[in-house]
């Protein structure tokens, strides 16, 4: 699909989907929310899961999950290949209810609730495995990283596309094991490192806004989180390149299957990840660098959210004011 302006009834839609959206990510981080530091990451979980569900039923769409909580014996909802949505265009679904289980446990930053929509085909059906993952922002030149440089060469030309020296460069990763020594060598270049304990969403998110200093997102995580953190970057007009990393056959022919067609060992661009237009929201449980944590008053709750459309370009952040006396469901 094509982003210009054309005759789906997603053109026409889109706007008020995005607002709708907004209302199925605020569900899940409400109900996630009371389970903020009680350390039963699950419960967390299956609240987050079980209030986006029910939310996703008012929403005016033929949704079809593409990307959610694994397969249909493995989940009881958001399960890959569910039905969602009231009836309306078809749409692939791509949804994260808690993104940082651990975060919303421990009461940790970062948490947030997400869902990103696009017409029929055009998100990468990636199964429950690891991606590499590099992304920049917005207004640089294409392909001025590459996930094929080592660390060191493609700190030097961003540090170069950006006027800056490499020292002046803050780096985001997973601290993991498996990232030592790519942390080792992009200290020893000069740049810094932001270690996150979890949430590599709001971590590729970060390095596509000025607000929060990032200037590059690297490393391995979730195949499932990398296609919502393309459809995020889609809207911002960053850059992003994936890789599918196997850990044995079964897997790699899981992804033939899931692409038809296509080579699973490819390295993949942002639109192989996330193509056509798109909607993106996320909603802060706790507070982190991307959005405020849902905070919790007598009868009320305040959210922060974050909804993109890669239509219009527009970023908007919203606050959302929940009064639970007149609302006509609320987290128990």
């Amino acid at each position: 699909m094509s982003d210009s302006i054309g005759p789906s009834p997603f053109v026409v839609s889109d706007r008020n989907l995005a607002l709708e959206l907004v209302r199925v990510t605020e569900a899940a981080a409400l109900a996630s929310a009371r389970w903020t530091g009680r350390g039963r990451k699950n419960d967390a979980d299956g609240a987050a899961v079980e209030a986006m569900r029910t939310a996703f039923d008012t929403v005016a769409i033929d949704g079809m999950v593409v990307i959610g909580e694994g397969e249909m014996d493995e989940a009881p909802m958001l399960y890959i290949g569910e039905k969602v949505g009231s009836g309306g265009p078809g749409m692939d679904i791509a949804v994260d209810p808690l993104e940082g289980t651990n975060l919303c446990a421990k009461d940790m930053p970062n948490a947030i609730t997400v869902v990103a929509l696009a017409e029929r085909g055009n998100f990468l059906h990636a199964p429950d495995i690891y991606m590499d993952k590099i992304v920049v922002g917005p207004n640089l030149p294409e392909g001025v990283v590459d996930l094929d440089n080592s660390i060191e060469n493609n700190l030097k030309n961003l540090a170069k596309a950006k006027g800056k020296s490499v020292q002046d460069l803050l780096l985001c990763t997973l601290d993991r094991e498996r990232h030592e020594e790519m942390i080792a060598r992009a200290r020893a270049a000069g740049a810094r490192v932001r270690l996150l304990t979890d949430g590599d969403v709001a971590g590729g998110i970060a390095a596509c806004l000025d607000t929060s200093q990032v200037d590059i997102y690297v490393g391995s995580g979730g195949a499932p989180e990398g296609v919502l953190t393309a459809a995020a970057i889609r809207c911002v007009e960053g850059q992003m390149q994936g890789r599918l990393l196997f850990e044995d056959e079964g897997q790699r022919e899981r992804a033939r299957k899931m692409n038809p067609g296509k080579d699973p060992d490819r390295k993949l661009g942002l639109h192989d990840l996330a193509a056509g237009s798109v909607l993106f929201s996320a909603t802060g449980v706790t507070t982190g660098t991307l959005l405020r944590g849902v905070r919790q008053l007598p009868h009320q709750a305040i959210t922060h959210s974050l909804v993109m459309r890669s239509k219009s370009g527009t970023v908007r952040f919203i606050e959302g004011h929940h009064n639970f006396k007149t609302k006509t469901w609320a987290p128990q």
